[in-house]
């Protein structure tokens, strides 16, 4: 083998021609050999996606969304699995499937001056930043992607958080730039969210300093103005929402992830506290429009859900029907024996990673805590028609609500659990992360969420402690079999690491 080498280059140095197609037999003229944008934003855009909806599974049972048919899940029980990589998937998303990739969008962007590209890069990763954080607490950032490095120190989430800042802000800086090579016909051609718009990528990056900036609610530094600034800045109408897309049909593999081809959700059930939202018993006896959209009723027309760590074995709420199965039992959505879903729960509907509901409810959250009762009672109303819009509310049922005694009318009348539910409510399927998020902002208070009640005593995880959840252990394939000695310098390998109060929370 080692002649043969010698003699090819020997060949290659007497004929320089022959020689390039000699060392091009690896090269597929039919490919591009080196990272584009276009080609990398796309399965990036669907990563978002997935390490969103694949976590928010189990923490979508921390929070009530929904709640497992059999009794003592682990995850209803606010626990986790030792051992196991569920509820890691925004830990791989972040540092594999974004990680390098961000850079080689940003390698190649800074070589064509492509600065829409990398300002969508950096939107992007800041996003991940922020929600990987707040998921996890604290997690790595100076040392995460060196080279040559097999173990990797953790830093503090204040760091990540102020990384988050000036990265969004670089994200600005590049979305602003009208020089170059920037075109939104370019941008377009791997922007499956935006079309290439940059005034809308610049709206999302707005949206993601919003949730920056009132994530510390609790804390002195936190700045109202500030957050009002950037929601004002940030989405304006549905319009806006980043909705990462997916297909209906053939291949299941880019249908939606909550979707009935998919069956990811197939033992579970709506909760309780859900329903309780909807029909009445938490908003003056007033019946939620969207209680036929965001749940299903029993055989028998009543509307039941399971309570966390009970489940439902013997059938005693009436809960035949599982997710997403429940979700397209609507007379209406029955096609041709098949079972489309709704909602957010259908094959070919986009999973949005941002809206604008949710941005006028922080708008209204940080209003109320400056004192502007009027400035919150405007967004809070406003937040609550665009949930309606989104969740395809017909407008005349939608003017109903808004004027009924559900809904704030004055504000004088209007209360920070008027706010924080209604969010929830707009959060359902599709926010759930945000939601945990304004859970342990608010440490679990009943007094804000009002009707919910979080396992205790023998209910708990036996690993808890007696303690409720508030962070999710670092993925167990990366960091508890290769970093174990990194975790200890912070508790991490503690059992009841979960419940360690994070950084943002904290008065």
């Amino acid at each position: 083998m080692k002649q043969l080498t010698i003699i090819a280059l020997l060949f290659c140095l007497m004929t320089l021609s022959s020689c390039e197609k000699y060392l091009d037999i690896n090269r597929d003229p039919s490919n591009p050999q080196i990272a584009e944008g276009y080609v990398l934003l796309p399965p990036m855009l669907a990563q978002m996606a997935f390490g969103e909806q694949f976590d928010s599974r189990f923490i979508g049972k921390y929070i009530q969304n929904w709640g497992e048919a059999t009794a003592n899940n682990t995850w209803d029980r606010m626990g986790y699995d030792a051992g196991s990589d569920n509820a890691g998937l925004i830990w791989r998303v972040h540092y594999w499937n974004l990680g390098q990739n961000v850079q080689l969008v940003l390698n190649d962007a800074a070589a064509k001056q492509k600065w829409d590209y990398s300002g969508a890069a950096k939107a992007m990763f800041a996003w991940s930043w922020q929600t990987t954080t707040d998921y996890h607490g604290e997690i790595i950032l100076k040392e995460a992607f060196e080279p040559n490095r097999y173990v990797f120190d953790y830093d503090t989430q204040e760091e990540v958080y102020a990384y988050v800042q000036k990265l969004a802000n670089d994200a600005l800086t590049d979305l602003n730039r009208t020089d170059g090579n920037v075109s939104q016909a370019s941008l377009a051609r791997g922007d499956l969210v935006y079309a290439g718009d940059r005034s809308k990528w610049i709206k999302f990056v707005y949206g993601v300093l919003a949730r920056n900036a009132n994530h510390i609610s609790n804390k002195a530094a936190y700045k109202p103005d500030v957050v009002i600034d950037y929601c004002n800045k940030s989405l304006a109408s549905n319009a806006d929402n980043f909705n990462v897309p997916f297909t209906a049909g053939g291949n299941s593999a880019l249908a939606n992830f909550f979707g009935p081809t998919r069956s990811n959700l197939g033992t579970y059930r709506q909760t309780d506290f859900l329903v309780s939202l909807l029909d009445g018993r938490v908003f003056n006896g007033v019946a939620d429009p969207r209680l036929p959209i965001l749940a299903t009723a029993s055989p028998d027309g009543v509307y039941r859900g399971v309570l966390p760590t009970q489940g439902d074995p013997n059938n005693v709420n009436g809960n035949t029907k599982r997710i997403p199965t429940l979700w397209g039992e609507l007379p209406n959505l029955v096609v041709a024996g098949t079972t489309p879903g709704k909602y957010v729960y259908k094959d070919g509907v986009p999973l949005p990673i941002l809206t604008y509901s949710e941005i006028q409810f922080i708008k209204a959250e940080a209003a109320f805590i400056k004192g502007d009762k009027a400035m919150a009672l405007a967004a809070y109303q406003a937040g609550i028609g665009a949930a309606l819009d989104f969740a395809g509310v017909a407008a005349a049922d939608k003017a109903k609500f808004l004027a009924s005694a559900a809904v704030a009318q004055s504000a004088s009348d209007l209360k920070i659990s008027d706010i924080m539910l209604q969010k929830y409510l707009s959060l359902v399927g599709h926010g759930v992360i945000e939601s945990w998020v304004d859970l342990r902002r608010y440490h679990y208070d009943p007094s804000v969420y009002t009707g919910f009640t979080p396992p205790s005593g023998t209910q708990l995880f036996p690993d808890n402690n007696g303690k409720l959840a508030y962070r999710v252990r670092p993925r167990y394939n990366s960091e508890y079999v290769w970093n174990r000695a990194s975790l200890d310098k912070y508790g991490g390998n503690a059992l009841d690491y979960h419940t360690v109060e994070p950084w943002f929370s904290q008065k």
